[in-house]
């Protein structure tokens, strides 16, 4: 037997019942406020793709630097009598 935790209504929602819910929204909040909720979530959108860049070159720069580090290790030194 397979058992789904999913409700029935969702599992056969289907184009036109997305379309009432679309409506319903617009209907309840307005244009203006979900312009506003859609260019918000635009802006986050565009600082999570920036920070993700920023971070993977700012690792890449550090590898690089690793790679052509100086090696420090102190040199064997013979004892003078």
């Amino acid at each position: 037997m397979y058992m789904t935790l999913t409700p029935l209504f969702i599992q056969n929602i289907g184009m036109p019942g997305l379309l009432i819910i679309a409506v319903v929204v617009l209907v309840m909040f307005g244009r203006g406020k979900i312009t506003n909720l859609m260019g918000e979530v635009g802006k986050g959108i565009t600082a999570f793709k920036k920070g993700v860049s920023e971070g993977k070159d700012e690792l890449e720069e550090t590898i690089d630097a690793a790679d052509t580090a100086k090696d420090v290790t102190p040199k064997n030194k013979t004892k003078e009598s």
